[in-house]
């Protein structure tokens, strides 16, 4: 019998995320789910009248595909996947994985050029910009692992973020969406953190579902150039298959002109050095998904953890909320601001407006865990 919390995830995608109709066309693309899973949201497509298409890949297939790619595979790829695209109104993604280092046996040129030549086209330019479009990681125990939680520990808390209640949020956000859109100078102080940017003229967007399950963040982007200071994210960050901790930026002038971890310093930098615009930042947002505590090296969660920021070397978003940054990377590292992760403050125009993870203003008070649980 499935259980009835896959159903009721099923039509959240659908009638929340997506809002599924018959005047949509929708690619249900499934990474290593369990069929029954990939059913129930193909039910759900089809009870709201779309026409479904589905594309069912592999990690372990993905891996072996990219350890033989060469760029003129990966353009062939590209083209046929968004001429797939280009007849879509509606994208799903449901991904799973065994093994969240799955990939990092694939050589960081491969992983730039997969990037450059498939991600941007296909990803960026196609399904972000012309379709509705939302992911889904499922879980697994290896996430579970990554949690620090039994199986059905973490299955129970699975189902407890991803079905959250976003309507309240939805109504929680509003206040933090206005502030962030018309807010000129943000500063960011935390250990090793001392950072100053603008937003001025970026305008914002809120999340609450629509994109990401599961969710809860508000996002903008720095004016390009503005951001000065110092940087040291304090969560673990696995990005192509490399776990990365204590990642610390030093940026002038918006560029990272100095870029260091504890561990894999050369990736690291490979990484950014993908393209010009890696070594600025296309996002900047705030997370507040009250159900979701401490880090579990997946990034949907983790950039949703309340009392985060993340600030994001790559891509921006269209506008509202994007600064015109390009690239093939698109990279969430998270900052946890609350006090046993060691604390920081976000300030608004010289407005103190989060402390140590909390909400100080009015205004926003609705967005703390208390009121949004």
């Amino acid at each position: 019998m499935l259980d009835p919390r896959v159903t009721k995830l099923a039509e959240l995608l659908v009638n929340h995320s997506t809002r599924l109709s018959s005047e949509d066309t929708v690619l249900i693309h499934a990474f290593d789910i369990p069929d029954e899973v990939t059913a129930a949201v193909v039910k759900a497509a089809q009870e709201a009248g779309a026409k479904v298409h589905i594309r069912l890949e592999s990690e372990t297939v993905r891996r072996q595909m990219l350890l033989g790619m060469t760029d003129e595979n990966i353009t062939s790829i590209a083209k046929s996947e968004a001429f797939e695209m280009d007849h879509m109104t509606a994208y799903i993604a449901l991904r799973g994985f065994e093994n969240s280092a799955g990939l990092s046996d694939v050589p960081q040129e491969t992983m730039s050029s997969w990037l450059r030549l498939y991600g941007k086209p296909v990803g960026t330019d196609r399904r972000v910009k012309n379709t509705k479009w939302v992911v889904l990681r499922w879980p697994t125990p290896s996430m579970a692992q990554l949690a620090g939680k039994s199986t059905q520990e973490f299955e129970d808390f699975y189902f407890k973020v991803c079905t959250a209640d976003y309507a309240r949020m939805q109504t929680a956000v509003q206040p933090l969406h206005e502030m962030m859109s018309n807010v000129d100078q943000v500063h960011i102080t935390g250990p090793g953190t001392d950072l100053k940017f603008s937003l001025k003229g970026i305008g914002a967007r809120a999340s609450f579902g629509l994109r990401n399950i599961p969710d809860g963040e508000c996002f903008s982007a720095p004016v390009r150039e503005s951001m000065n200071g110092t940087i040291q994210y304090n969560t673990a960050s696995s990005y192509q298959g490399t776990e990365f901790k204590d990642i610390r930026f030093v940026v002038e002038d918006g560029k990272i002109i100095e870029a260091t971890a504890a561990a894999n310093n050369d990736e690291l930098n490979a990484i950014l050095d993908s393209d010009e615009g890696a070594r600025y930042f296309g996002e900047f947002a705030l997370g507040f998904n009250p159900h979701i505590q401490h880090p579990m090296l997946d990034t949907l969660f983790d950039e949703k953890i309340g009392g985060s920021f993340h600030l994001t070397p790559g891509q921006a978003y269209d506008p509202p909320g994007g600064n015109g940054n390009k690239s093939a990377i698109h990279w969430d590292i998270v900052c946890i601001q609350r006090p046993e992760y060691g604390g920081g403050e976000i300030w608004f125009d010289d407005r103190l407006i989060r402390k140590d993870g909390q909400f100080v203003v009015d205004e926003l008070l609705g967005l703390n865990p208390e009121n949004l649980a």
